[in-house]
């Protein structure tokens, strides 16, 4: 057994518990309680000792996992100087960066929080933009789940797969992927109005498409617009199966559905975010870097 604990937060407890398992170390829940006015009431069900790892994602409800999260944080930080913070998914990574005026860059308050809470490393899946990580003050490590989804298309019988990222941000990450698949990959060009949110895909006919079984790649799913512009796009240019393929499915609303209606075969993503889609399980990344 390791000197780690590990706390499973409210939104992660499953993938905690396999954490646990691979680092041979003790594991605590957290019973959870909701007040009639939303306020959030939680119980550690034991004492940690050693090192604690605290592992909680922060998806929907997003600020009510993050002050979870913080909770929880501050409690394990007078059992041990030594807290590890675990976000499997990290919310408001996204807001990274001022793109119109007078815009908040959240993500800088999210880790002031993180330290001030007692968090002395942090540990994050496949973070949106790898300029948030600037923003903390903490040692904080990005762990990429790239190798992990394509070991579970490797497994499947494709025809001819093409690896495809639905905008030109993605390219590094769909060019990883189809390394480790063997295979090639492109990029389409996308637009997206920063106002109303829209996607455009401005990319023309594609040559050596037709035919081929599609991995769309991206970091994560949330509205999933991006995703079916892209499915529909290379639908008209006859591709064969379209699989989406993310790290994150956060599927909000009617997106899983409209997914599929634009023509995906199927939805894989990791158990950053637990749900029907997530096939790829990331604890054997998260025990690796954390050990």
């Amino acid at each position: 057994m390791t000197d780690f604990t590990v706390i499973g937060g409210p939104s992660s407890e499953q993938l905690a518990r396999k954490i646990a398992t691979r680092l041979k170390s003790k594991f605590i829940g957290c019973e959870l309680r909701i007040f009639p006015d939303g306020e959030s009431k939680i119980t550690l069900k034991g004492n940690p000792s050693g090192k604690i790892l605290v592992v909680q994602s922060i998806y929907p409800p997003v600020d009510s996992n993050l002050l979870r999260c913080l909770a929880i944080t501050s409690q394990a930080r007078t059992f041990s100087s030594q807290v590890y913070v675990v976000l499997p998914y990290m919310g408001y990574a996204r807001q990274d960066r001022q793109f119109l005026p007078g815009e908040i860059i959240t993500v800088k308050l999210v880790a002031r929080f993180l330290k001030a809470a007692g968090a002395s490393k942090v540990f994050i899946v496949d973070i949106h933009s790898t300029t948030a990580l600037e923003h903390f003050t903490i040692p904080t490590k990005n762990i990429s789940a790239v190798e992990e989804l394509a070991k579970h298309f490797k497994k499947m019988s494709l025809q001819d797969p093409l690896v495809v990222s639905p905008d030109k941000g993605g390219v590094q990450r769909a060019r990883n992927f189809a390394k480790f698949l063997g295979v090639d990959y492109i990029a389409l060009e996308k637009q997206r109005d920063r106002k109303t949110g829209n996607v455009t895909i401005k990319s023309k006919g594609l040559d050596g498409v037709k035919g081929r079984d599609i991995i769309l790649v991206d970091d994560m799913i949330s509205t999933g617009g991006s995703i079916v512009k892209a499915a529909e796009f290379l639908k008209k240019q006859k591709s064969g199966k379209v699989y989406a393929c993310c790290t994150h499915a956060l599927l909000i609303g009617d997106a899983e559905k409209n997914i599929i209606k634009a023509g995906v075969t199927k939805i894989i993503s990791a158990n950053t975010i637990p749900g029907k889609t997530s096939a790829v399980d990331v604890s054997p990344i998260i025990a690796k870097a954390i050990t």
